[in-house]
C-alpha cells in the first residue's frame, strides 16, 4: 500500500518522517520529492484556453461608470454637451482604471511574490502494510499535511 502526502514546509515534514520511522516504517520505504519553483513569470493577459482568475478591467469599468456620470453632469454646462463629455469621461475612467490595475499586477504583486519567497511543495511517498496505513495517515494529518491519498 502506498500513501502520498504533500507538505508546504520542511519542518513539519521532518517531524512527520521521524514519527513514521518510530512506528516501524523503514527509511527505505519513505521517499520525499521536492517540486521545483516556477521560473517563468505569470502571463499578464489571459487567452481563450488559459486564465489565472484575475481581471484587468474591473477597476476600469467601475471608474468608467463613475467618470461618465460626472462627465455627463458637467457636460450640461460645457459646449459639447452631456453625451460627448459622458463618453470622454468613460474613456478616461477606463484608461485610468486599466493603468491602476496594470501597475498593481506588474509592480506591487510581483514584489509581494518575490518578498514572500514561496517555496514549492514536497510530495512524500510512503510504502507500508495495510495494517499500518491508518496510523501513518493520522500521523501525516497531525503534522499538517496539505493532502493525503491512499493507493492499494
Amino acid at each position: 500500500m502506498q500513501l502520498f502526502a504533500t507538505f508546504d514546509s520542511h519542518g513539519y515534514l521532518e517531524i512527520a518522517i521521524a514519527a513514521i520511522e518510530k512506528k516501524g516504517i523503514k527509511s527505505e520505504n519513505i521517499f520525499a520529492v521536492p517540486l521545483d519553483n516556477r521560473t517563468e513569470d505569470l502571463k499578464l493577459f489571459d487567452t481563450l484556453h488559459r486564465s489565472d482568475g484575475t481581471t484587468l478591467i474591473d477597476i476600469g469599468v467601475a471608474l468608467a461608470t463613475a467618470f461618465s456620470v460626472i462627465g455627463a453632469s458637467v457636460g450640461f454646462k460645457l459646449t459639447w454637451g452631456p453625451i460627448y463629455w459622458g463618453l470622454i469621461g468613460a474613456a478616461i475612467g477606463f484608461i485610468v482604471g486599466l493603468l491602476i490595475r496594470l501597475f498593481v499586477e506588474t509592480v506591487y504583486k510581483k514584489k509581494k511574490r518575490l518578498k514572500k519567497g514561496k517555496i514549492a511543495e514536497i510530495i512524500l511517498i510512503i510504502d507500508c502494510e495495510e495494517t499500518e496505513a491508518k496510523q501513518v495517515e493520522s500521523i501525516l494529518w497531525e503534522h499538517f499535511a496539505m493532502g493525503v491519498a491512499l493507493i492499494q
